[in-house]
C-alpha cells in the first residue's frame, strides 16, 4: 500500500527529470503516463503533477481536522510547477483515465494558483473545485459488492495539475490512420501544422513507449516542441498492424514486443469484411452477435431460396427461427444469417464461425411467416427480396444495403503470426470436416483437424436418405444394404480430407448429435421418406414415435449412439480406413488419424468401443505402410472429467468439448440461455456469458482436475481443448496456463488462437 503522501508527485517537474518510485510509477495511467514517458526521456512537457482520490480525500480529512501534515506535501509538489525565480502560473486541471469514460470532465484552464498554503486544499478555491469535478467524473463509488480490485482502481485514480505554457499550441496525431506510417499526421479536417525537427524525436519517444496512434496537443516555443497531452486514438486494425511492423522494421521493437502489443481482438476486423467507419445508419434491432463480420443480401426464409438466390449470383441473408443439420447446403449459400433463436455455440453460430461468415442469432423481436414470405423484426416488416445487412460482431440488424470494407490480409499479418508462433508452444488446431474449411484454416497457420465432425457428412439428399435407411430399418439385411452405399461416400470425404491435410493430424469424432437430427420432421419430408424408404406413412411414422426423446441432447446419443447401433461403428471405421488407404496411394507422407468417441461417462464404455474399432480395424495393411492411429475420447460431461483417469488407462489422448461440457455442468441449455443471461448479467449474477467465456472456478476446475488425474495414469496421454472457446482469447488465456498439447477451433479463429497462445506464452 503506498501511503497517501507518496501518491502526490511531479511526473514532469519545472525544472529537472522527474524521480519516481516503482510504486508511483504503477499508478500512472492514460496522459499521465505519456506525459512521463516523454518528460523521462528528457524531452520538454508542461509541467505536470498527480494526486490519486486516495490522495485528495487524505487532505481534505486532514484539513477537517486542522492538521498540516500531508498539505505541506501537497503544497511542495505544486512549486514542482513553478520555474525557479518565477512567478507561479495559472494552472490547468485534467482527468486521466487509462481508457476513454463517457462523461470525464474536460480540461479546466486558466485556473489561478492557490496564495496561500490553506488555498492548496481548499475544495471551494478554484483549483480545488477543479479537482473534485474531475474526480467526480470518474462516475459513482462501486456498489456494496463491489471486489476489492474493483475499490483500488477508484482509490488509485489520478488527476493531473499542469502549468499553464505559453506557445503557440497545434494538434497533430503521431501515426497515419489509415496507413500506420510514422507521422506527424495532421488530425481529420485540419491542415498540417508547422512543427520544429524536435517534433520528430516526441514522437518516436511516445509512439515507442505507447504502441498506439496518439493524438498530441504541444505548446511550439521557437524550435522547441512541448508536450501537453497526449491521448490514444482508434484506429483501424490494419493500421495497428502496419505501425507494428514498422516499429519492428526500424529496430524500435522486438518481434516478440510487437505480438505482445498487439490486441487480438482486432483480429476479426482484418479477417472480415466489416461495416464503414463512416455509415450513419441507425440499427432497427439487436441481437447475439456470434459470427465476426457485416454482409448485406436479400431476405430469404428457406435454406433451398439460399441456394436458389446463389444460383443466380445475388447475395442473400437467411433469415429463419433456427437452424439445423439438414440445412448445411442452404447455410453454404446464404451470405449471412439471422436466427430468432439460439445463442453464441448454436447450430447457426458453429457454422457461421466455421465458414467465416456472419450470423446474428436471439433476434428476439423477430418474427417469420415464411408461407407468406413476410417477417417483422422489431416495427418494420419486410418481405422477401427486400435488402439487410448484419454486422455480426455488434449483433446489429440494418435495414437496406450498407457499404462494406473488404477485409485487409497482406504480408504483415502473416509475418505478425511467424513471429508469434516462435514463441507458442500450445498447436493450434481447427475444426472442420470440408476441404473448404481445411484449406481455409491451413491458409491461417492450422497445425492439424482437432474436430471433424463425421454426421455433417451426410446432411445432403441422397446420403441423409441412406443415413435414414440405417436408421429407421428393423431387418440386419436393409441396414447392411445402407451401410455399403455409405462407406462408399465417407471413404472418398476422408480420402480428400486427409490428402488435404498432409501428414498433419486429423481427428475424426465419430457421430455425436442425438438420432431425432437425423429424422424427417416435417409432414412433406415425412412423406417424402416414407416413399423412398418403401414404407407406409403410418409404419414411418410410428417409427419415428418410438424414436422421440423427451430430451435428444442428454439421450440417444454420442457413444450410446454407436452402442446400441454397432453398424454406424463398423460403417465409419471401415469408411475411415479406405479413407486412409486411398489418401496413401496418393501421397507419400503417412496419413495420422485420431477417432474420437464422443459423450461418454465411463471407461467401460470407451474400452467397449475401443474393442470394436480394434477389430475391425485389425492388421490393416495400411497401417503396416507407415500410417498412424491413435485412439481418444471426448470429455464433455462432469462424470467423464472426474473418472478421466480411469479412462486415460484407455486412451491415446482426450479433448475437451467445452460447449456441452458447459451445457451439462451449469444444467442450461446453449441455444436457450439468452432468453434469461441478459438478466443474470444486469443484475450482477453472471460476469460473463459461460458459453462465450470459459468458467474459470467451475467449468475450468473440472478441466484441470480431469487433466490432472489424466495424466497421472498415462504420463504421455494428449490433452486437447476443442469447444468453441478454443477460439476465445480471455478462455484462451485461461487455457495456456493448463498442460495442454492443443486447442482446436473454427478455421477464422486460428490467428486469434495463435496469437493470444504466443502472449500468454511470453508473458509466462
Amino acid at each position: 500500500m503506498v501511503a497517501p503522501s507518496q501518491q502526490m508527485f511531479a511526473i514532469a517537474p519545472a525544472q529537472g527529470k522527474p524521480s519516481l518510485s516503482r510504486a508511483q510509477l504503477r499508478l500512472l495511467v492514460g496522459k499521465a503516463r505519456w506525459l512521463h514517458v516523454v518528460a523521462d526521456a528528457g524531452l520538454a512537457v508542461a509541467p505536470t503533477i498527480a494526486i490519486t482520490r486516495t490522495a485528495w480525500d487524505a487532505l481534505q480529512t486532514e484539513r477537517r481536522a486542522g492538521t498540516d501534515t500531508l498539505r505541506k506535501v501537497w503544497v511542495t509538489t505544486l512549486f514542482k510547477l513553478v520555474t525557479p525565480g518565477k512567478k507561479p502560473p495559472e494552472l490547468v486541471v485534467r482527468t486521466s483515465a487509462p481508457r476513454h469514460i463517457a462523461g470525464l470532465e474536460p480540461a479546466r484552464t486558466g485556473l489561478a494558483a492557490p496564495s496561500n498554503e490553506h488555498e492548496a486544499v481548499d475544495p471551494q478555491r478554484a483549483m480545488g473545485k477543479a479537482i473534485n469535478a474531475a474526480f467526480a467524473s470518474y462516475g459513482p463509488a462501486p456498489a456494496g459488492w463491489a471486489s476489492e480490485a474493483e475499490r483500488e482502481a477508484r482509490d488509485n485514480q489520478i488527476v493531473i495539475v499542469q502549468a499553464t505554457v505559453s506557445g503557440r499550441i497545434e494538434h497533430f496525431l503521431s501515426r497515419n490512420t489509415t496507413t500506420g506510417r510514422i507521422g506527424p499526421v495532421a488530425p481529420p479536417g485540419e491542415p498540417l501544422p508547422k512543427l520544429p525537427p524536435s517534433a520528430a524525436k516526441l514522437i518516436e519517444t511516445i509512439d515507442a513507449a505507447s504502441g498506439q496512434h496518439m493524438a498530441c496537443v504541444v505548446s511550439i516555443e521557437g524550435d522547441v516542441a512541448r508536450l501537453v497531452s497526449a491521448r490514444p486514438v482508434q484506429v483501424s486494425a490494419g493500421a495497428q498492424l502496419e505501425a507494428a511492423v514498422e516499429r519492428v522494421d526500424a529496430r524500435v521493437w522486438m518481434p516478440a514486443e510487437a505480438v505482445r502489443r498487439f490486441n487480438p481482438a482486432q483480429l476479426s476486423q482484418l479477417l472480415h469484411p466489416r461495416l464503414t467507419d463512416d455509415h450513419k445508419a441507425t440499427a432497427i434491432a439487436t441481437g447475439l452477435g456470434v459470427s465476426p463480420g457485416a454482409a448485406s443480401g436479400e431476405i430469404v426464409f428457406t435454406p433451398d431460396d439460399a441456394a436458389r438466390c446463389r444460383a443466380r449470383g445475388r447475395h442473400c441473408i437467411l433469415v429463419v427461427m433456427e437452424t439445423g443439420p439438414g440445412d448445411i447446403e442452404g447455410m453454404k449459400a446464404a451470405t449471412g444469417f439471422v436466427t430468432a433463436r439460439g445463442g453464441m455455440t448454436s447450430h447457426a453460430a458453429v457454422v457461421a464461425r466455421i465458414t467465416g461468415k456472419p450470423c446474428v442469432a436471439g433476434l428476439r423481436t423477430l418474427q417469420i411467416d415464411a408461407e407468406n414470405g413476410v417477417c417483422k423484426i422489431g416495427d418494420k416488416v419486410f418481405t422477401t427480396g427486400q435488402r439487410l445487412t448484419i454486422d455480426g460482431s455488434e449483433g446489429a440488424i440494418y435495414e437496406g444495403a450498407l457499404p462494406l470494407s473488404r477485409p485487409h490480409i497482406g504480408g504483415a499479418l502473416s509475418r505478425l503470426l511467424d513471429w508469434a508462433d516462435d514463441t507458442r508452444t500450445i498447436s493450434v488446431r481447427t475444426n472442420a470436416e470440408t476441404i473448404e474449411a481445411a484449406r481455409t484454416a491451413l491458409s491461417f497457420g492450422a497445425e492439424g483437424i482437432g474436430l471433424a465432425r463425421s454426421e455433417h457428412m451426410f446432411f445432403s439428399g441422397e446420403r441423409m436418405r441412406a443415413l435414414r435407411r440405417l436408421i429407421l430399418s428393423e431387418s440386419e439385411q436393409d441396414r447392411a444394404t445402407a451401410l455399403e452405399g455409405l462407406v462408399d461416400y465417407q471413404a472418398a470425404d476422408y480420402a480428400a480430407l486427409f490428402q488435404t491435410m498432409q501428414n498433419k493430424p486429423v481427428n475424426v469424432r465419430l457421430f455425436d448429435p442425438p438420432l431425432h437430427e437425423f429424422l424427417p420432421r416435417s409432414e412433406d419430408d415425412i412423406e417424402d421418406t416414407a416413399e423412398a424408404l418403401g414404407l407406409s406413412l403410418k409404419a414411418l411414422k410410428a417409427r419415428l414415435q418410438r424414436l422421440d426423446e423427451v430430451n435428444p441432447m442428454l439421450g440417444h446419443r454420442g457413444v450410446r449412439l454407436v452402442i446400441t447401433y454397432p453398424e454406424i461403428l463398423a460403417m465409419q471405421v471401415r469408411a475411415l480406413v479406405a479413407g486412409v488407404e486411398a489418401a496413401m496411394d496418393n501421397q507419400d507422407m503417412p496419413v495420422n488419424l485420431e477417432i474420437m468417441v464422443p459423450f461418454v461417462t465411463s471407461a467401460r464404455e470407451v474400452a467397449w468401443v475401443k474393442s470394436r474399432i480394434m477389430d475391425i480395424v485389425g492388421n490393416a495393411p495400411v497401417f503396416q505402410r507407415g500410417a498412424n492411429l491413435a485412439f481418444g475420447t471426448m470429455i464433455e460431461l462432469p462424470r467423464a472429467c472426474l473418472r478421466a483417469g480411469d479412462i486415460a488407462k484407455e486412451v491415446d489422448f482426450i479433448s475437451f468439448g467445452t460447449n456441452d461440457l458447459t451445457q451439462t455442468t451449469y444444467g442450461i441449455s446453449r441455444d436457450d440461455a439468452p432468453a434469461f443471461l441478459a438478466t443474470y448479467h444486469r443484475r450482477g449474477l453472471y460476469d460473463v456469458d459461460p458459453f462465450v467465456t470459459i468458467d474459470q472456478r467451475g467449468v475450468g476446475e473440472l478441466i484441470r482436475i480431469a487433466i490432472e488425474r489424466g495424466r497421472a495414469v498415462n504420463p504421455h496421454l494428449k490433452v486437447g481443448i476443442c469447444g468453441e472457446h478454443a477460439g476465445e482469447t480471455n478462455s484462451l488465456r485461461f487455457f495456456s496456463g493448463l498442460d495442454i498439447d492443443y486447442v482446436s477451433c473454427s478455421p477464422y479463429r486460428v490467428p486469434v488462437a495463435r496469437m493470444v497462445l504466443a502472449q500468454s506464452d511470453d508473458a509466462s
